[in-house]
């Protein structure tokens, strides 16, 4: 992985693939890069596939003490990253909180931004959404020590399954997750980044519904792909998002829990490399 230095700290990220449409993909809450690995190998043939890990809980540079990380201070982050390495004309693609982050950064009209794709996301009022996101934001209350110590019940599969912990977010991807654990069970400043993430996260419930109010004025082409038995982020918010998109598709994928680059990476990656390759700009 590269590493970047930007204005909360240092940032590890991927850069493969061709000379094609560059492609940003965003990961969410308590996860790292690892998401997209499937996704970014199969796109990575005839795409440029940039894939940073962010301080939202599995990543390995701790931030600065006086980092806000907030979800709108972490978009303004990707941002900084889109600029930082002169990204023009980028799909930008999020999956879980991910796709948050893609929501504010529309809603704002960052201008490297040429089409996005939402995948299975946070929206509306769903946040934090389902049992395991407010399991989580709960468990932020505790002190980063204490946090710790609770994430460390996390090693064990049988309770890394369960509803409030990624039973639902995933079928087929546990050993991933399990690699997800390791930085907030054995660092108390990664601990300490997250709990602050997930205190932002609480206070500021309606963030997207705020970012929502400003969607409309996306104009650019946008595609909305949702598990269809997704029982963490609601499929009829897929559906609303795509109504409220001027130029939006969506796609419905089956036999997929919300983590869709686990669940379906070649569907996935398929429908994405159409949609770039349908909508590129002349």
């Amino acid at each position: 992985m590269r590493e970047i230095e930007l204005s909360s700290g240092t940032i590890a990220y991927h850069d493969r693939g061709t000379d094609g449409p560059t492609t940003v993909l965003l990961h969410g809450l308590l996860m790292d890069a690892s998401l997209w690995d499937a996704v970014g190998a199969d796109l990575a043939t005839d795409h440029r596939c940039v894939v940073p890990t962010l301080p939202l809980g599995a990543h390995r540079h701790a931030m600065r003490p006086d980092a806000d990380l907030s979800l709108t201070a972490v978009a303004r982050l990707v941002a900084e990253l889109l600029d930082r390495l002169d990204l023009q004309d980028v799909t930008l693609v999020g999956s879980d909180t991910g796709g948050a982050l893609v929501q504010l950064l529309m809603a704002d009209g960052t201008p490297r931004v040429g089409r996005a794709v939402l995948v299975s996301c946070d929206a509306f009022d769903n946040v934090p959404p389902g049992l395991t996101g407010k399991t989580l934001v709960l468990a932020g209350k505790l002190t980063p020590r204490l946090f710790g110590l609770f994430m460390r019940q996390m090693r064990v599969r049988a309770l890394r399954r369960l509803p409030i912990a990624f039973g639902r977010l995933t079928r087929r991807g546990d050993a991933v997750t399990a690699g997800w654990i390791e930085p907030v069970t054995t660092r108390t400043d990664i601990c300490r980044d997250t709990v602050r993430v997930l205190r932002a996260v609480a206070a500021d419930r309606g963030v997207l519904l705020a970012a929502a109010e400003r969607l409309p004025r996306f104009i650019r082409p946008a595609l909305v792909v949702w598990a269809s038995e997704d029982r963490v982020m609601p499929p009829a918010h897929g559906r609303r998002l795509a109504a409220l998109l001027p130029d939006a598709r969506l796609a419905e994928i089956p036999d997929s829990h919300t983590l869709v680059p686990l669940d379906q990476p070649t569907r996935l990656a398929r429908l994405i490399r159409e949609f770039t390759h349908t909508s590129s700009r002349p």
